[in-house]
C-alpha cells in the first residue's frame, strides 16, 4: 500500500491556539461539514463520513533514562470512498 501525504504542517503554537484549531476541527466534524486544512500555499479539504476510526496515542521518544520528547497524536481514519448511506428495508 502506498501512502501519499496530502497535507502536512508543523509549527510552534501556544496551547490556546492549538485548542482553537482543534475546536474548529471538532465543530466541523460534529456538524458534518467539510474540514479544510490550510497553511501557506497548501490546502486539503476532507468530508469525513458519520463513522470514522478514531485513534489517540501518547509517545515518548529519546534515550532511556535521558531527556526525550513527548507527543500526543490524534488520528481519524476512514475509507476514501465512504458514504453515509444507510441500509433500509422498504
Amino acid at each position: 500500500m502506498v501512502e501519499t501525504v496530502l497535507f502536512e504542517n508543523e509549527q510552534v503554537l501556544d496551547r490556546s491556539a492549538v485548542a482553537a484549531y482543534l475546536r474548529t476541527m471538532a465543530d466541523s466534524l460534529e456538524e458534518g461539514s467539510e474540514i479544510t486544512l490550510s497553511a501557506g500555499e497548501q490546502e486539503a479539504t476532507f468530508a469525513p463520513p458519520s463513522q470514522v476510526e478514531f485513534e489517540v496515542k501518547a509517545e515518548r521518544e529519546g534515550p532511556e533514562g535521558g531527556d526525550g520528547e513527548l507527543s500526543i497524536e490524534v488520528e481519524l481514519e476512514w475509507p476514501e470512498n465512504a458514504t453515509d448511506t444507510e441500509l433500509s428495508i422498504e
